[in-house]
């Protein structure tokens, strides 16, 4: 584990933030409001946890200027709290750093294209005319099939399988047990049993993407699967063949699209969020969870379901309401229906 020591002014320098204290106190750690002592900074971007404030040992807090005005302690004024506690976070990041190094144990075919500054792992395979860009980390036990590529300082984890055909843009991360490139779900039907339709797509992957473990992106049955610049995707998370995501999309875990499915730019789709096959969604769309998606959405704006017809989610938070109501107007209905026999 590494150790840090930063002095407040140099990260207040560096998220250009207004510093209140001293600007020599050392910083060694980032936590939360309740569990920080001494040298570390701590942020506040939920008002829930504003009570803490009182008691936090924190050296420094990151805080909005509305929660600033009240506090006594050092601080760091930010209009968004949350966002300067991601970008310092880089800081104090114990991953180990890898070496530019090929170990001996990997599988390198001698058609492939590997650049300078990489580090390949123990016992990785990287396939015929595979290509590995500049800075780019494949770790212990992965996978780069025939004619994939990746991109420039890409950093692939542990036992992460990319098949044949794949193209990955820069600075993409895949977590440990994820899998790009595996066949699509596609069968037909032959009436004893199921004809297999080979899957002759590929799939893209733009910059800046990162996947979750344990994740699955399959290939296209005949043109490419495509996930857009800087999509985010959660652990568990199924994209099947021929489906698209725009950039900067959001997939949360469990969340799902069957085949060529259609999401656009910056959406959001919750915890089991599901969009069935050939269904499209426009931009700046969001689901919440366990939605499921039977038609297109043409409009921007927030969807809920669940285990009701798809509307609004203003208009389904209303009958989520009026659900729990039920019992008590059946009973009134009851009893008004017992008054008028009785007259």
């Amino acid at each position: 584990m590494g150790h840090y020591s930063y002095r407040l002014g140099d990260i207040a320098a560096y998220l250009n933030a207004e510093l209140r204290g001293d600007d020599s106190s050392l910083i060694t750690g980032i936590s939360t409001l309740e569990a920080a002592g001494p040298g570390d900074l701590a942020f506040l971007s939920n008002p829930k946890y504003e009570s803490q404030l009182i008691s936090t040992q924190a050296q420094a807090v990151i805080l909005h200027p509305d929660q600033a005005e009240n506090f006594n302690g050092s601080c760091l004024v930010s209009n968004n709290p949350y966002l300067a506690y991601a970008q310092i976070s880089s800081w104090f990041d114990r991953a180990p750093a890898l070496p530019e190094q090929i170990h001996s144990s990997a599988v390198i075919h001698s058609t492939a294209t590997v650049a300078e500054g990489v580090f390949i792992g123990p016992n990785v395979i990287v396939e015929a005319n595979a290509t590995i860009g500049r800075g780019s980390q494949i770790e212990a036990n992965s996978i780069v099939g025939a004619d994939s590529s990746l991109g420039e300082d890409c950093k692939i984890k542990a036992n992460v399988t990319i098949y044949h055909g794949v193209n990955i843009g820069h600075r993409v991360i895949i977590h440990s047990s994820a899998v790009v490139g595996a066949d699509g779900f596609g069968f037909a039907p032959d009436g004893s049993g199921w004809q297999k339709i080979n899957q002759v797509g590929g799939v893209l992957i733009g910059n800046d993407v990162e996947i979750g473990a344990c994740s699955t992106v399959d290939r296209g049955a005949i043109e490419d699967t495509i996930v857009g610049n800087g999509v985010i995707i959660d652990n568990h998370v199924q994209i099947a063949h021929n489906a698209r995501v725009g950039d900067n999309t959001a997939m949360a875990a469990y969340s799902a699209l069957a085949g060529s499915a259609v999401v656009g730019k910056n959406c959001l789709l919750a915890g089991c969020a599901h969009v069935v096959g050939h269904v499209s969604i426009c931009d700046n769309v969001q689901l919440t969870a366990h939605t499921l998606i039977t038609k297109d959405i043409t409009e921007p704006g927030s969807y809920s379901s669940a285990s009701t017809p798809l509307m609004s989610t203003g208009l389904w938070r209303k009958n989520a309401v009026r659900i729990g109501q039920l019992n008590d107007m059946a009973a009134r209905i009851k009893e008004l229906e017992n008054q008028q026999k009785s007259k």
